[in-house]
């Protein structure tokens, strides 16, 4: 798709607006691309909106946060943009607050946990758009062939039964994709089950915790020195590739999202889902990630973009998109809609650790930086003669010197 730069973003002909949205394309294909999502619902809405023109483009999540970065940083920001952060443009006073956008029902329908954490400085705006949550997946075969009934409750029976696996020759026993596509995310998940966080109780960093530290220490000592995480290193593995080995029946367990179910089943790979383990018993919550919706205050038309934004957030809507996906709903009542259907049951998992999840400390103008950094570095710290702790601290005096601005 070619960029929207150099457009005039909020263009009038005569009474009739033009709404610029740029959006991520959450599809794997041309067929199932997010611009086919984008131009069902604005045909939609444009018929009964004749004043008001919506004009999408759709970039690839490569590219999506470098195009809106551009635009914004030339003077042509978009009306809207649908990406994965917000809280450095809010910070720059350039987003409309939701309160100014949303009707009440439609701001009143987001799940809490999801709405909260589209704030910055106690004031909303990031509007939550898509969710997903993380659960440990297993390959039933490979299980069977190694004795095992069960899914893992806590670490030590994980590293158990990574154990088991590599003895009846599973070539990865558990995938830990800490390569830089996604490594922030397997390392939540890890810190999540070791009892922290990238963040303690008041939203500060404490990367380099005793708890974390602990928990790296052991995936070193019980997982990574022993073989069990597969032939590529942990620093090398992407989480693209850790889910394609997944689906080609070599990996034993990893953790993944709804999207590897697909995948999965394509290849006929029978596979069982659970909650995460954790140091003593299952993880006290499971990871949330969810992306954003967000308005620029640069070309005005507060009034339409509020209307728009209540149209594409209404159930049918939500549910269409979820559904298309295998993404979790953003408000309580598709949530609802999509618990009690049959046909979503797969997603039920899912769903399910939702509620309780943990999101990324996306409201904090730093956390871009501090992901970046974990991309690039956490991998270190389970590779042959490290110490985990060493580039744990590392971390966190990135994250310190960074979130000064916060």
């Amino acid at each position: 798709m070619s960029t929207l730069a150099g457009c005039g973003a909020g263009e009038t002909d005569g009474q009739k607006v033009t709404l610029k949205l740029v959006a991520a394309d959450y599809g794997d294909s041309k067929a199932n691309s997010s611009q086919k999502y984008w131009d069902d619902l604005v045909t939609a809405y444009e018929k009964d909106h004749p004043d008001v023109e919506i004009d999408v483009t759709v970039h690839s999540w490569n590219d999506i946060d470098r195009e809106v970065k551009e635009m914004v940083d030339a003077g042509e920001a978009p009306d809207m943009a649908q990406i994965g952060t917000f809280a450095d443009y809010a910070a720059a006073g350039k987003l409309y607050e939701v309160d100014d956008l949303l009707s009440i029902p439609v701001q009143g329908n987001f799940l809490g946990q999801l709405a909260n954490a589209g704030k910055v400085r106690r004031a909303s705006y990031g509007m939550p758009f898509a969710a997903s949550t993380r659960v440990l997946f297993y390959n039933k075969k490979l299980f069977a062939k190694a004795g095992l009934d069960d899914a893992p409750r806590t670490w030590g029976e994980l590293a158990a039964d990574a154990e088991a696996l590599r003895a009846a020759g599973t070539k990865t026993p558990y995938a830990l994709p800490l390569g830089p596509e996604e490594a922030q995310a397997e390392t939540m998940q890890w810190l999540l089950s070791g009892g922290a966080g990238y963040v303690d109780n008041v939203g500060t960093y404490q990367l380099d915790s005793d708890d974390n530290v602990r928990t790296f220490t052991w995936l070193k000592k019980e997982l990574v020195d022993k073989g069990l995480t597969g032939p590529t290193a942990p620093g090398k593995l992407n989480r693209a590739d850790a889910f394609e080995a997944f689906a080609r029946g070599e990996v034993g367990m990893l953790n993944g999202h709804p999207s590897l179910m697909k995948m999965a089943e394509d290849k006929g790979v029978e596979f069982g889902t659970a909650a995460l383990p954790g140091r003593e018993g299952r993880s006290r919550s499971a990871l949330g990630v969810t992306d954003w919706m967000m308005a620029f205050k640069q070309n005005g038309h507060q009034e339409e973009i509020g209307d728009f934004l209540d149209y594409v957030y209404a159930d049918k809507n939500v549910l269409a998109f979820s559904r298309e996906y295998d993404l979790l709903p953003v408000t309580s009542s598709a949530s609802q809609a999509m618990a009690g259907d049959k046909d979503t049951a797969d997603l039920t998992p899912f769903l399910t650790e939702l509620p309780s999840a943990e999101l990324y400390p996306v409201g904090k103008t730093s956390w871009a930086e501090v992901s970046a950094a974990v991309k690039r570095e956490i991998g270190k710290a389970v590779s042959s003669n490290a110490k985990p702790q060493v580039v744990l601290e590392r971390l966190q005096e990135t994250a310190m010197a960074a979130g000064r601005e916060d």
